[in-house]
């Protein structure tokens, strides 16, 4: 069994980029500007957020972190959004979800400048990612193509079944795994919570990616010998015995799994700190987009 390290492959990312960037300032040019609007204060999206600001101070890029309040109307978030949009310091920006019940998610989303979303999710950059044509990739599925690159993990010819059809990781996965090129060309079934028979469809598979949120659900004998695993869930889970009064699980029986499996995620340091990393990678994108463009 190999363990995909994404903490440590984040890690090789992030130094990649701090050497482009500190040829872009040798050169005089304008580092790369991230941008985060959060809304609220949720514990965890405030850990998230705090986390990509630190990571783009580590690489070398300009951050900013734009805090409002969870009583913000709709009308005030897509005002700031379109201040975003036409401030041309900013090579791109977030905005961290889940946002209050007050806010349309989608009518945020689709506000969001094509060119400047690093996250992925407008429509425009998610329609071009599934006809193949360059665009933004969402950072965590972009995150598990970069492991599965970098770890040499065969993909093509691969039944590779992904669990969860979400906006942000499912339903981008199916898609990118089915894609031509590598990592790709491998026959997919995406299923979800009205999927019937699930273990009879995860135990044929060769690659498994689940991304349900749902504490220890893939259990071992779901899964057949030799199988790549990739966990993308992450739950706070309530442990008494620990500090934080609560241990990070994954969605995967990681301990009876990963006797199985042929390559493993774990939970933390797997995809998680790929996430991040791969953001780092978009915006970097973005800021060669504008410099070509401009």
């Amino acid at each position: 069994m190999i363990l995909l390290d994404g903490k440590k492959t984040a890690q090789d990312i992030k130094v990649e980029i701090t050497a482009e960037v500190n040829k872009m300032k040798a050169n005089g040019e304008k580092v790369p500007h991230l941008a985060a609007l959060i809304v609220g204060s949720d514990g965890a999206s405030l850990t998230y957020v705090g986390s990509k600001v630190k990571a783009c101070e580590l690489v070398g890029f300009e951050s900013t972190l734009i805090k409002m309040p969870s009583t913000t109307s709709e009308t005030e978030l897509l005002k700031k959004i379109k201040e975003l949009n036409q401030n041309d310091d900013i090579d791109g920006f977030i905005v961290q979800l889940p946002l209050p019940e007050q806010i349309d998610t989608q009518k945020v989303l689709m506000a969001i400048c094509p060119s400047k979303d690093v996250d992925g999710f407008h429509p425009e950059n998610f329609g071009k990612m599934a006809l193949d044509m360059t665009t933004f990739i969402p950072a965590t599925p972009f995150g598990i193509l970069e492991l599965l690159e970098r770890y040499g993990v065969e993909t093509k010819g691969k039944h590779t079944v992904v669990i969860g059809r979400s906006h942000i990781v499912g339903r981008p996965m199916s898609i990118l795994m089915g894609r031509k090129g590598f990592p790709g060309n491998s026959t997919v079934t995406l299923t979800h919570s009205y999927t019937k028979n699930i273990a009879q469809i995860t135990t044929q598979a060769d690659i498994i990616i689940s991304a349900l949120g749902v504490p220890n659900y893939l259990k071992a004998e779901m899964v057949k010998d030799g199988a790549v695993i990739i966990d993308v869930g992450i739950t706070r889970v309530p442990d008494e015995t620990t500090e934080k009064g609560y241990v990070i699980t994954g969605d995967v029986d990681f301990e009876n799994v990963s006797k199985k499996a042929s390559y493993i995620t774990p939970v933390p340091g797997g995809v998680g700190p790929m996430t991040i990393a791969m953001l780092l990678k978009n915006t970097l994108l973005a800021r060669e987009q504008r410099r070509v463009n401009n």
